[in-house]
């Protein structure tokens, strides 16, 4: 059985994430997207509202897909790969400035597990310029973020940032 794992801190969930997932879904047996804890960044949803995004908008998304599953993890991405028993790590490429430290982190989680393959993959064009930080900022200033995010996760953004769309 073929096991991936998609990391990330999802913080939130996009329809960018959402693209790369179900592809990955197509390629993997098992799909594990999973929350990681990134001590360098300041999420604004604490680690179990984006554990419960992340669930709400695979069901949402994908409820027949049965080979997607959500789960946290802390400390090594390697050494949770292994732990699942994951072949391979996927990781969504969007600009050329993503590849340099994604193709350090793959070299280097290669280097601490040579059985672990990264597998990049580009999101559908109509997502390349969609990140968590760019939705974050927009719902902020009270814009409508429903074109790129679950319904879930436009929610929990219109709570946080108590808007009210006109």
């Amino acid at each position: 059985m073929k096991i991936a794992i998609y990391p990330g801190t999802f913080d939130p969930i996009t329809n960018g994430h959402l693209d790369i997932i179900a592809r990955s879904s197509e390629l993997f047996d098992e799909v594990i997207v999973a929350l990681a804890r990134n001590s360098q960044k300041s999420p604004l949803f604490t680690e179990p509202e984006r554990l419960m995004l992340i669930e709400r908008s695979l069901a949402e998304c994908y409820p027949e897909r049965t080979n997607i599953r959500a789960d946290a993890f802390h400390g090594l991405l390697v050494e949770y790969a292994v732990a699942k028993g994951a072949t391979a790590v996927v990781r969504g490429l969007r600009a050329m400035s993503d590849f340099e430290y994604e193709f350090q982190m793959a070299l280097m989680n290669r280097k601490l597990a040579p059985a672990l393959t990264t597998v990049f993959l580009m999101p559908h064009e109509e997502y390349t310029y969609l990140n968590s930080t760019i939705i974050r900022e927009l719902a902020r200033y009270g814009k409508d973020v429903t074109g790129f995010v679950p319904r879930a996760v436009s929610e929990a953004l219109r709570e946080k940032f108590e808007i009210k769309y006109h």
